[in-house]
């Protein structure tokens, strides 16, 4: 795919990933304990049913791109147990105010590292959880793993406990961008864990790929998604890397001249792409892809795909509730957050309170826009008739201010719209963020911009 380069210098700007709507800039301490509260006890008495996310903070070392929730521990039991006392008091609490058991349709574990805990800290959690849950063994049950800190012990007692669906940290295969990242993780480790997942009959395996690390070119990373297919996982996540330095410090130690920028980086996302697609992968919406025989590519073709805070991803239940330090759910209506920092998690619990730090309940231009930019970011089309149906306005008049911001998209070759909907062109998929970035009212203080990572 040729791109005009005044294209690609009009639409590199900073802007969001859209894993949420409202984004996390627009959450406040509005949304306090109270609220939350009220949202669960309003969830016991429906039958929705739940997917839940846990996020495990610790890792044993620093890998210095990320920009995720984490603390640093050298690999001790009384870490984990600690972490656990805390983390069943919030479950008990949680349970308490829904008042019955609802059915998990979508369990995560995520971080961090969720294999930094021991066989039987595992065994525990996953006890407590079903002490108060009912889970759904026949829907996506997921954990993320580092390849280093996993045994073929413990992924077989993952597999028995119910865990169907694994998420490898890969990264990049490269000697020097695995030094300049501070995470040593060869091929020969990958690929002995991947297969033993495949002995374990794991349902789907993803690898998560990062482009645009330091150090990488087109050549070297080319090498490592042709590794990656060798393989054959059943998805592969290809995320740009986020170059946030004022949220995440240890990125201050990269050279920025070693970074890929603009055409550069944007030349090795489309020749993965491409590399991707000749063997056999269904691109899935921005940045995923899968195997036709995925569900994640099932759900996609059946328009049933989702986007949160993990990415893109199954929806197979009505609520998220997130638990554990920085965990976020989507509740009622209402984005809730805990507290990013463990002793404050820790406090919070200890004070018989519920660690809530700041959320987002959505009015209803909020809920119209979230729709929309789901739509575009998980369909990439807007069916404007469905939006009628739904919100009881014509698409027309009511983003009649966002008139110019279509138009230009249409110039630019990133969609087309007829009376029955807009759809996303082959170069919008591309500069997605940038097509829903016209659909955001709090984008409208272009001062905003500037928390988030270029789109590009």
């Amino acid at each position: 795919m040729l791109i005009d380069k005044n294209t690609l210098q009009k639409y590199d700007v900073a802007g969001p990933r859209y894993t949420s709507y409202p984004t996390a800039p627009q959450w406040s301490k509005n949304v306090t304990e109270d609220v939350y509260t009220a949202a669960l006890k309003v969830f016991g008495q429906n039958d929705k049913t739940l997917s839940l996310y846990i996020h495990i903070p610790f890792c044993e070392q620093l890998c210095y791109f990320c920009a995720c929730n984490k603390v640093i521990r050298a690999k001790e039991e009384k870490v984990g147990d600690e972490f656990l006392d805390y983390l069943f008091k919030e479950i008990d609490m949680v349970a308490k105010h829904i008042q019955r058991r609802k059915l998990i349709r979508q369990l995560h574990w995520g971080g961090g590292t969720p294999t930094y805990l021991s066989e039987e800290q595992m065994k525990r959690l996953f006890t407590k959880i079903k002490s108060v849950f009912d889970i759904d063994f026949n829907e996506e049950i997921a954990i993320e793993i580092d390849p280093r800190t996993v045994t073929q012990h413990k992924l077989k007692v993952l597999r028995e406990l119910g865990f169907n669906r694994i998420s490898l940290g890969v990264q990049d295969f490269n000697e020097k961008v695995q030094d300049d990242i501070n995470r040593i993780q060869p091929f020969e480790q990958v690929a002995e864990v991947h297969q033993w997942c495949r002995d374990l009959k794991f349902e789907s395996i993803n690898y998560d790929l990062i482009y645009g690390l330091p150090y990488q070119t087109k050549e070297t990373f080319k090498k490592t998604v042709d590794l990656v297919v060798g393989l054959r996982p059943d998805r592969i996540a290809l995320y740009s890397f986020a170059y946030v330095p004022w949220l995440s410090k240890p990125q201050n130690k990269f050279n920025l001249d070693a970074i890929a920028v603009h055409d550069e980086k944007l030349d090795i996302f489309i020749q993965s792409r491409e590399n991707l697609l000749a063997h056999g992968y269904q691109a899935i919406a921005m940045d995923h892809f899968a195997l036709t025989t995925d569900a994640m590519a099932k759900a996609f073709n059946t328009g049933a795909l989702h986007r949160n805070f993990m990415g893109y991803t199954l929806k197979p239940a009505d609520e998220f509730i997130g638990l554990g330090p920085s965990a976020i759910g989507f509740l009622e209506k209402t984005y809730v957050q805990n507290t990013k920092i463990l002793p404050e998690y820790y406090e919070s619990i200890t004070q018989g309170h519920l660690p809530v730090e700041r959320g987002k309940q959505l009015n209803q231009d909020d809920q119209i826009r979230q729709w929309v930019i789901n739509s575009l970011m998980c369909q990439f089309q807007i069916d404007k008739q469905l939006f009628f149906n739904t919100f009881g306005y014509e698409f027309e008049d009511y983003f009649l201010e966002e008139g110019r911001h279509i138009h230009d998209c249409i110039e630019d070759g990133l969609i087309n719209e007829n009376s029955q909907r807009i759809q996303v062109t082959a170069l919008g998929k591309i500069f997605i963020r940038n097509v829903c970035m016209g659909f955001d009212y709090y984008l409208k203080d272009k001062n905003g911009h500037q928390r988030f990572s270029r789109t590009v």
